[in-house]
């Protein structure tokens, strides 16, 4: 899709030649940039005050060296990131992801996605997120522990409670944030909310663990009924299985769905009965397993190398959940060719703009990544709040809280792309919901 308007298009260019081979970062922008131009045609103030040029340039980008010592004796060496995007609205939020991909490209994709998600959740946090080219897969606990240790001594120097509160993402789970927790503490004197997904005993918020997953069957539901559909007796096919991935389909099953598949880096299971999550959860959270393992279990499953394989599976609703752009177009059409009515994107940008053009094309309920996922963020903003109080919620209270919150972000999303002329359009209805209110805060504050 080409701009209407030379300012998007230019504002585009510059955003290309600022940041060089940086490809999934100009893909964020430029998906938000299509989706606003109706906005910033309708009220012409927002070019006159440079809020697309301030919005898509970070306020701050920070690199550091992160050295640690392996269980050989031998010194390791990798790079830290935390890009601090935006806090119009609040303090940054948003994850540290340690996996070997991540580069300052990731990590300002993930950052400017989380601006419009974290707006969505109606709550006051703003966009941020980081991570390392650490890679935690094989290492022992000591090994992690000392690399944690090592990015946190240098990263407090740069958040806070009411500055910049990370949380969790890929790699990065209780182990990887009770080891960095401690040592914000040991170095900062302090017990204060400066990280999310803690443990439960040192201010952690219960349903924060099942919160992306189950925030994700929240959407796609109110989506669902919103269109005369639902999750009873639907085949949901889930790529991934972390977090995100095992509390989507325990929340998917207990809505009344079967899920059929699932996937980790290497491969996929499927398994025509319905997956038996309590054996991926203890592959996944007690063994630290392959996917594979899952034959094990349940020896009529069948196991396929590869990932992209899983799209072919024939079911009602797609919900991927692993990692960005894990649907290509081609993946796409044979969701459409086996009858898929439904993708909502656990992950972070999950799909391809040739695979949203394909749903799109097709008629099929789309979730974009920054409304449908966005119940991880919520909840670790409702474990703020709990920080800050002194207070706990219970799992039925914080739970209540984050359907409602999911809820609310699917009716703002399809009234925003209602008013705009895109109705049924809720991959340009939560960007516009997004930034409307980020773009409000902007304004006010004058030239910052």
């Amino acid at each position: 899709m080409a701009f209407k308007t030379e300012y998007l298009k230019e504002v585009m260019e510059t955003v290309i030649k600022r940041n060089p081979a940086q490809p999934e970062f100009h893909q964020a922008v430029r998906e938000v940039l299509e989706s606003l131009e109706p906005v910033i045609i309708k009220n012409p103030k927002l070019q006159e005050n440079g809020i697309i040029e301030s919005l898509v340039e970070p306020e701050r980008v920070i690199t550091f060296r992160v050295p640690w010592v392996d269980d050989n004796g031998k010194v390791q060496i990798n790079r830290g990131f935390r890009v601090q995007f935006n806090s119009a609205i609040g303090p940054y939020k948003g994850g540290l992801r340690f996996h070997p991909s991540v580069y300052e490209g990731i990590i300002k994709f993930l950052g400017f996605e989380q601006i419009f998600k974290n707006s969505l959740t109606g709550l006051p946090i703003g966009g941020g997120k980081g991570g390392s080219d650490f890679d935690p897969k094989g290492k022992s606990d000591r090994e992690v522990m000392a690399f944690c240790q090592s990015f946190m001594t240098e990263l407090s120097k740069h958040i806070g409670a009411d500055t910049d509160v990370p949380a969790g993402d890929i790699g990065v789970g209780a182990r990887e944030i009770g080891y960095m927790y401690g040592q914000y503490k040991r170095l900062r004197n302090e017990f204060t909310g400066v990280l999310t997904g803690k443990g439960l005993t040192y201010g952690g918020s219960l349903a924060r663990t099942e919160a992306t997953g189950y925030g994700l069957c929240y959407f796609t539901d109110a989506m669902l009924k919103d269109n005369g559909k639902s999750f009873e007796g639907a085949t949901v096919v889930i790529s991934g299985s972390g977090n995100v991935a095992i509390y989507a389909t325990e929340k998917a099953t207990q809505l009344g769905a079967k899920v059929v598949a699932m996937s980790d880096s290497n491969g996929y299971i499927y398994d025509p009965e319905g997956i038996d999550l309590a054996a991926v959860k203890q592959i996944k959270e007690v063994e630290r397993k392959r996917i594979k393992e899952y034959l094990n279990y349940r020896p009529n499953a069948t196991y396929t190398e590869g990932c992209s394989g899983i799209w072919s599976i024939k079911c009602d609703i797609a919900l991927p959940c692993a990692t960005q752009n894990e649907i290509n177009e081609e993946s796409a059409k044979k969701l459409v060719a086996n009858g898929c009515y439904a993708v909502a994107e656990g992950a972070n940008m999950p799909s391809t703009p040739e695979a949203i053009d394909v749903y799109q094309s097709n008629g099929l309920l789309f979730g974009p990544a920054k409304a449908a996922n966005a119940g991880g963020v919520a909840t670790s903003a409702l474990e703020m709040s709990q920080n800050s109080m002194r207070y706990s919620w219970t799992f039925e209270e914080v739970d209540a809280k984050l359907k409602n919150i999911m809820v609310n972000i699917f009716n703002n999303t399809r009234d925003a792309a209602a008013e705009y002329g895109m109705p049924g359009n809720y991959a340009a209805g939560a960007n516009i919901a997004g930034f409307l209110k980020v773009a409000s805060s902007m304004m006010a504050y004058g030239v910052v």
